[in-house]
């Protein structure tokens, strides 16, 4: 009879005790009843999917089939086709017979929502709808409720219009239109996006765009007729915040950055996505057209300005350097020359930079080729430049974290020709009227100050929005 290693009866008795106590606890686990799924949440699950995919039709400064789903008061309330949903009866609600199916209604003019999240509204709904969001949370901030200020808001964008009669400055979930010269408030125009990134007028004036969004939840574009202060349109591009928008020459196209590291392109008229660029590594802060509006460029967090074609959107050239430590930080803000393929760039550096547009030689290593010059250097971070109406001129704004600065230089030539005064703290935004007659600039502190170009000096000095004391509340 052959003998067994006790070595190997041992470790066989081991396996066999083993497998029996994964036996066992397999049937255990079977036989224990599920743990319930968690409710499903409106404020942290329900809510963000309509912000990012439904809003940006549906809210109050354009309310499509006059339905406004940017609070779940006016969510509940429904629009033109009756209640948004009836608690407890997904089957019976609008809201889910209109998102759901092989070809979804909603969103309109986009792709269907996951059918992840098409299950979890379902589900909220059957589990009774209920707002779980917390008091004092809820935004509901509208043309009839406007925001209300304690305090100044930071100043992250400013414009000139095109006839250099009005400025607009970016607010809390609004943007304010200003008398030039800030003798007065003309209007305020009221959205959705918390946070105003960028402002720019149309070539013919007739529309003023901004960027922004709500950080971590959607980016917006809005499309507003400065005229009668209504909203054209508006739409979501991502779930996080937009920058740098910029018209085509024409007016046609609108193209913009954001924080997916995207740069994309988008039709004016009904703000359908023509082109998507994905070739930077960062944040696209900022983007810009060519003369001829065949070309868009872009610059980034990932210290590069791209080139690339509009039409296909092929990219063609890194027009910076692409040597290691040739820029000493990424790029925050591109403005082209209203008349040429010139290109003035700020960053982390502190130096305005102008660049050609078009390599005309072979690349070489270490080369930078197309920076035609550099002019004095800022102190800190370059946030914002803006060129006068015929380009001689342009005004740059810096933030050291502790303190700003704003200048205007001659573009020719590199001069520094005035120090702008009154900056205590960080300076995010610039703008300098076509006319060339007024350079205004906002930043951390909330003031918005209006100069002489000619002279540099201090013109007005104002809080672009009314202050109403806090009360302290016992």
């Amino acid at each position: 009879m052959p003998r067994v290693c006790p070595m190997r009866l041992r470790d066989a008795l081991c396996c066999l005790a083993l497998l029996l106590m994964g036996t066992l606890a397999t049937a255990s686990a079977e036989d224990a009843p599920a743990k319930p799924a968690t409710p499903v949440s409106y404020y942290r699950q329900v809510g963000p999917i309509l912000q990012r995919n439904c809003s940006g039709c549906h809210q109050p400064a354009k309310a499509g089939g006059k339905l406004s789903l940017t609070s779940f008061a006016e969510f509940k309330k429904g629009g033109e086709n009756g209640e948004s949903y009836t608690a407890g009866k997904p089957d019976e609600s609008v809201i889910v017979e209109y998102i759901s199916g092989e070809k979804p209604r909603m969103p309109l003019k986009a792709a269907p929502l996951p059918k992840e999240q098409v299950e979890l509204i379902s589900r909220w709904i059957s589990e009774g709808a209920t707002d779980d969001t917390p008091m004092g949370l809820a935004d509901m901030i509208t043309a009839e409720n406007p925001p209300v200020y304690t305090t100044a808001p930071v100043i992250s964008a400013l414009a000139f219009s095109p006839d250099s009669q009005t400025l607009a400055v970016s607010g809390f979930h609004e943007i304010l239109l200003h008398a030039a010269d800030g003798s007065g408030l003309k209007g305020r125009l009221v959205g959705r996006s918390q946070r105003i990134t960028s402002l720019v007028y149309s070539p013919d004036g007739t529309i003023l765009a901004a960027t922004g969004g709500n950080p971590s939840l959607f980016g917006e574009v809005q499309l507003w007729d400065p005229a009668t202060m209504k909203q054209l349109r508006a739409a979501t591009f991502t779930a996080d915040t937009l920058f740098g928008g910029r018209f085509s020459p024409d007016g046609k196209l609108f193209a913009f950055g954001g924080a997916d590291n995207s740069a994309r392109i988008i039709r004016t008229e009904d703000m359908e996505q023509k082109l998507k660029f994905d070739a930077h590594a960062d944040w696209v802060m900022d983007s810009t057209f060519s003369v001829d509006g065949k070309h868009m460029i872009t610059v980034s967090r990932d210290r590069s300005m791209k080139l690339s074609i509009v039409e296909s959107g092929q990219f063609v050239d890194n027009i910076t350097s692409i040597t290691p430590g040739a820029l000493k930080g990424g790029l925050q803000v591109l403005r082209r020359h209203p008349t040429k393929n010139e290109l003035l760039v700020g960053g982390a550096d502190g130096e305005p930079k102008l660049y050609k547009m078009i390599r005309t030689a072979a690349r070489q290593i270490g080369d930078d080729f197309n920076k035609l010059r550099g002019y004095q250097v800022m102190p800190g971070r370059i946030f914002a430049l803006d060129f006068n109406g015929d380009g001689s001129q342009f005004v740059a704004g810096a933030s050291t974290g502790a303190g700003g600065s704003a200048r205007i230089y001659s573009t020719e030539d590199g001069k520094l020709l005035h120090e702008l005064p009154g900056h205590a703290r960080g300076v995010y935004a610039v703008s300098f009227s076509p006319d060339g007659k007024r350079v205004a600039t906002g930043g951390f502190d909330g003031q918005v100050r209006i100069f002489d170009a000619a002279t540099g000096q201090l013109t007005k000095d104002l809080v672009p929005v009314t202050i109403v004391p806090a009360v302290a509340t016992k």
